[in-house]
C-alpha cells in the first residue's frame, strides 16, 4: 500500500511509520515544511489552512494522527482553544482536500481518544456506548465529526479511540517512570478509576488492521482488552520495576499542581472501555495484559 501519515513525528506516528515501512507499504510523511528533493513527503499547514493536494493524489489509504499534546501545559483557555483547533480544524481540512481529490483513498484512520466516553465510573463501554460530558469528551465529539466530508465522498473512515499509550519513549508511562523508580509512585487519589491502555508495540498494527479490514468502520477503540483501575496499575508498574509504592497522591494536589479541569479529565476521571470491534475483527494483541506489558516495555525479566 501507499500510505501517507500526518503526525509522523510524534510517538505513535513515528512508530506506525516505521512499521509500516518495514512491512513494505511505502509510507509518506505529511510535514509542515518544504519536502527535501527526494524525500517521500507532502507538505500541508493546517494552521495556515494549506495542503499540497496534487501530492495527496494516488494514495490508497491515510493515517492521520497530528494534534496537540494534551497533557503537555496547564490548560489555560489558549491552551485549550489549541488542543481543540489542532484536532477539528486539521481533520476538516484534511478530509476536505482529500474529498476534492480526482483519486482519493480508499480508507483514512483517524486518531480520537477514550476521553469521548467521559467519567463513567465502572461502567464497560463500548463503541456503542454514548459520548460523555465535559471538554474532552466534547473535542472528540467535534474531532469525529470533523471527518464527515471524506465519509461523504465515499472514503471508509475509522476513528481509532485511543487509551493510554504505554512506551518509556514519550507520554505518561515515560513521566512518570522517574518517580517510580525513585519509590516515589503511588495510587492518584481513590485509586478507584479505571485507566484504558494500550502498549505501544500494539498500535501500528492495529493501524495496519484497521487498513486492511474492509469491515471496519466508524469507531474502535484501541485498547487492550482488560482495563484496570489506577491501583492496579500502579501496583503492577511497581512490580515491573521491583519498587514499593507507598505514597497515594491525593486529589487536592493535582489539582492544585495542575488545575482542575484537568487534573478530573485526564487523571481522576474512569473509563472502562474495551475493544469489541478489534475484537469481532480478530485484532491478535501482543500485549492483552498489563503486568506483561510493563516488562516488555521496560526490558524487566517477569516474575511470577
Amino acid at each position: 500500500m501507499r500510505v501517507a501519515i500526518t503526525g509522523s513525528t510524534g510517538l505513535v506516528g513515528s512508530e506506525a511509520a516505521a512499521v509500516l515501512s518495514g512491512a513494505g507499504h511505502e509510507v509518506a510523511r505529511l510535514v509542515r515544511r518544504l519536502p527535501a528533493p527526494g524525500e517521500k513527503a507532502v507538505r500541508w499547514d493546517p494552521a495556515k489552512g494549506e495542503t499540497d493536494a496534487a501530492g495527496l493524489e494516488g494514495f490508497d489509504a491515510v493515517i492521520h494522527l497530528a494534534g496537540e499534546n494534551v497533557g503537555a501545559g496547564r490548560w489555560t483557555p489558549g491552551r485549550k482553544a489549541a488542543i481543540r483547533d489542532s484536532r477539528v480544524n486539521g481533520t476538516r481540512l484534511l478530509c476536505e482536500v482529500l474529498a476534492g481529490l480526482a483519486r482519493p483513498p480508499k480508507a483514512l484512520v483517524c486518531a480520537s481518544a477514550v476521553g469521548y466516553y467521559g467519567d463513567r465510573g465502572e461502567e464497560t463501554l463500548t463503541e456503542g456506548s454514548p459520548p460523555g460530558a465535559g471538554y474532552l469528551a466534547g473535542v472528540c465529539r467535534e474531532w469525529e465529526a470533523a471527518s464527515a466530508p471524506a465519509e461523504r465522498k465515499g472514503i471508509r473512515v475509522v476513528a481509532l479511540r485511543f487509551g493510554m499509550v504505554l512506551s518509556p519513549k514519550g507520554g505518561a508511562l515515560a513521566r512518570m517512570l522517574p518517580l517510580f523508580r525513585a519509590g516515589l509512585g503511588g495510587v492518584i487519589g481513590r485509586g478507584r478509576q479505571y485507566v484504558s491502555w494500550v502498549a505501544l508495540d500494539d498500535l501500528p498494527h492495529i493501524l495496519l488492521h484497521a487498513l486492511q479490514r474492509g469491515d471496519l468502520s466508524g469507531p474502535v477503540n484501541a485498547v487492550a482488552p482488560r482495563p484496570v483501575t489506577n491501583r492496579e496499575f500502579t501496583e503492577a508498574l511497581g512490580k515491573a520495576l521491583s519498587r514499593p509504592t507507598p505514597l497515594p497522591v491525593p486529589a487536592f494536589a493535582l489539582r492544585l499542581a495542575v488545575g482542575s479541569e484537568m487534573a478530573d479529565a485526564l487523571l481522576l476521571s474512569s473509563a472502562r472501555v474495551v475493544p469489541l470491534r478489534l475484537e469481532e475483527t480478530g485484532y491478535p494483541f501482543r500485549f492483552p495484559e498489563l503486568g506483561a506489558a510493563f516488562h516488555h516495555l521496560l526490558g524487566k525479566k517477569e516474575t511470577p
